[in-house]
């Protein structure tokens, strides 16, 4: 057998239009409507829980404000000294204090500009440990909680996703795939671009046997 050389990692570009929606079409359209530059709130903040999707929209939305020729920011962690069109930030919840002040302060700038903001975190700003004056900016605009797609939403994008690589899925592989891989979406896409790769190398067609070396080369990446 040749050599398994797999990185299964998500390589996806996010996109508003990969972005499965599931449960929550409303967050979306307000997205696209906030970027198209319609009228409304332009300050969001979307909480879930880990892989529900929040770092995937925000990336999205920077990538369809740079396309539209609009300076856009991402940033994880920190939030970014300087202003644009379209900034988002992720993952508040990890803010020390100084990242706190600095998130604050861009909110305040952000606002007064009419540019768009969008922030992430783990709970709902009710819940965050974070200085009270900085929750209170961001539940002041809107608040969305992303949820997770259940199994059956999964197995329907993965479908789609091996339609759209002309890659011809048994249901069984799908079933295997939610009960022992990665439970967020990119993942589970990943791991399937890796099974199609797995069986065009070997010159066999996919198959559980096949899915199951994939998953185990990943446990020991």
């Amino acid at each position: 057998m040749s050599q398994l050389l797999l990185d299964i990692t998500p390589v996806r570009q996010p996109t508003l239009d990969n972005f499965v929606a599931g449960r929550n079409p409303e967050l979306l359209s307000a997205l696209r409507h906030a970027l198209a530059g319609g009228n409304g709130e332009r300050c969001f903040y979307v909480w879930g829980e880990a892989g529900s999707g929040k770092s995937h929209l925000l990336q999205a939305c920077v990538q369809a404000a740079l396309e539209a020729q609009l300076g856009a920011i991402y940033a994880r962690g920190s939030a970014p000294q300087i202003a644009a069109p379209v900034v988002a930030v992720d993952d508040v919840e990890c803010f020390d204090d100084a990242a706190q002040i600095e998130l604050f302060n861009l909110y305040n700038r952000m606002r007064d500009s009419g540019g768009m903001l969008l922030v992430s975190g783990s709970e709902s700003p009710l819940h965050l440990k974070l200085r009270d004056d900085l929750r209170t900016r961001l539940g002041w605009g809107l608040v969305y909680q992303i949820h997770r797609l259940s199994d059956e939403e999964k197995a329907r994008a993965l479908m789609q996703h091996a339609r759209a690589r002309g890659l011809v899925l048994p249901p069984e592989i799908t079933q295997y795939l939610l009960r022992h891989g990665r439970r967020d979406l990119p993942s589970l896409m990943a791991a399937l671009d890796a099974l199609d790769e797995h069986s065009l190398r070997l010159h066999r067609a996919p198959s559980v046997p096949l899915l199951k070396e994939v998953l185990q080369q990943e446990l020991k990446l």
